[in-house]
């Protein structure tokens, strides 16, 4: 049975009541965290940049060579770490096991670890302008007249710049958004084509220092380069999740054309509020899903998938027998509720999947606001059954019924009267920076996925 709340207080007293609240801590704006962390990287990079101007290592000389293709190495390994699923579980893991004891602008502060991307983004430009710096440096002794090594390394610093800046400028929000799957394709396979380079490049700088330094044999210049070690890793890194790549069988069922509930039959059931991304072909677009604990009796663990795109739409349409999997879930936004004692989840529309796994198993207490069209006929008897029986004080406000709310006021009014001390939200865009943006005003933490998270 869908429940209603009385109706919304009035935006005057709203407004009347933010300045009886602490603003969040660090000041307002829910990407601050996200920008500060690139700032940070990119600053740590320019300090370095100084350093190595002060000390020379534009110097004509193989070893300043290598100091430059490190610190550029070093960039794209902290980039590839932070996009790695183990990395991400063990930031979630650190952030959301903190005590409750904690002052609470800690708490709000560890609850933003999904910002973590801030770093891979910065790491990320950083090698690039470092490998810029790398193309400067080597491009004059191409036109020195002479064949040698060094030609070779240009040409091929040449080819990693422009990939970089490719996969760069793919990166930035909107393209992303209209084109994610040329944006999924250019950062896959430009990747690859990079670490290849790169190790090519790796051996190149090796031998022009083995002829510098004429005492060092080749291999053990190739030894003590670090560049050599630090690809090591990151070829581990990049490889580790495809190493982990299985083919999944699933049944789906189909409550109505615009969503398909997805069950896994894996023995490896993943964590609850996980996600994980699957494909219909190894090589092709990979989607990230909430993972959902199965039914009592049942195997495996579930997901759901709502007609967002070409992708899910042919889903939908025409189910397969399989899917592909890799890697291991990582933690969603919502396991943030750790870090507090009962929390209010907001969701609108297929929102309601990446908080589902929470609502079904949450023993701390928490309330649910779930601003959706038609639920039964959208999601099926059963799954809007499930989810009251699970949160029987849920308030699920049907927008053919009961006409568009304020999700804000309606959440507000849900969040009083459940003695929350904190939100989370899954929304699109704009709808969640509303709620977050005025919750926080009032001086709750709130939290919701951002574009990189």
């Amino acid at each position: 049975m869908d429940r209603s709340v009385s109706p919304p207080v009035a935006n005057g007293t709203q407004d009347a009541e933010e300045s009886n609240f602490a603003p969040p801590p660090g000041g307002r704006g829910r990407l601050m965290l996200y920008a500060t962390l690139i700032v940070g990287v990119l600053a740590i990079n320019a300090i370095v940049l100084v350093i190595g101007i002060a000390a020379g290592w534009w110097a004509d000389s193989a070893v300043s060579l290598q100091l430059i293709a490190a610190i550029a190495q070093v960039n794209l390994l902290v980039a590839v770490l932070h996009r790695q699923q183990w990395m991400v579980s063990l930031i979630g893991f650190l952030a959301t096991n903190a005590p409750k004891s904690l002052p609470l602008a800690i708490r709000w502060r560890l609850a933003q670890y999904y910002h973590f991307g801030g770093v891979h983004i910065g790491a990320a430009i950083a090698g690039t302008l470092w490998y810029v710096a790398f193309l400067f440096w080597i491009w004059p002794a191409f036109y020195d007249g002479k064949a040698d090594i060094d030609d070779f390394s240009a040409v091929l610093a040449t080819v990693v710049v422009v990939t970089m800046v490719v996969m760069c400028i793919l990166s930035a929000p909107d393209l992303r958004t209209k084109h994610h799957e040329l944006f999924e394709f250019s950062h896959r396979f430009g990747s690859w084509t990079i670490l290849a380079i790169a190790w090519a490049n790796t051996f190149a700088l090796a031998l022009l220092h083995s002829k510098e330094y004429g005492h060092l044999a080749y291999a053990n210049a190739v030894a003590h380069s670090p560049v050599f070690w630090m690809l090591v890793l990151t070829t581990f890194f990049a490889a580790w999740p495809w190493i982990l790549l299985r083919r999944v069988p699933i049944s789906v069922e189909c409550p109505s054309d615009h969503m398909a509930i997805v069950r896994l039959h894996s023995k490896r059931t993943p964590p609850i509020g996980t996600t994980r991304s699957i494909s219909r072909h190894p090589l092709q677009s990979w989607h990230p899903f909430a993972c959902v604990p199965a039914k009592a009796g049942e195997d495996g663990y579930r997901m759901m998938i709502s007609r967002a795109g070409e992708w899910t739409s042919a889903f939908i349409d025409n189910p397969p027998s399989h899917i592909w999997v890799r890697g291991i879930s990582t933690p969603g936004v919502a396991n943030a509720k750790r870090l507090f004692n009962r929390v209010l989840y907001i969701a609108t529309g297929s929102g309601i999947g990446p908080i589902l796994g929470h609502l079904l198993t949450d023993t701390q207490g928490a309330k649910l606001v779930w601003v959706t069209r038609t639920p039964r006929e959208t999601f099926g008897d059963a799954l809007v059954d499930e989810i009251t029986s699970a949160q029987p004080d849920a308030v699920i406000w049907n927008t053919r019924t009961q006409g568009k709310p304020d999700v804000f006021e309606v959440s507000y009014q849900a969040f009083v009267e459940a003695g929350a001390d904190a939100v989370i939200i899954v929304s699109n865009r704009s709808v969640t920076t509303d709620v977050v943006s005025r919750f926080e005003r009032r001086g709750v933490p709130a939290f919701g996925p951002i574009w990189d998270s």
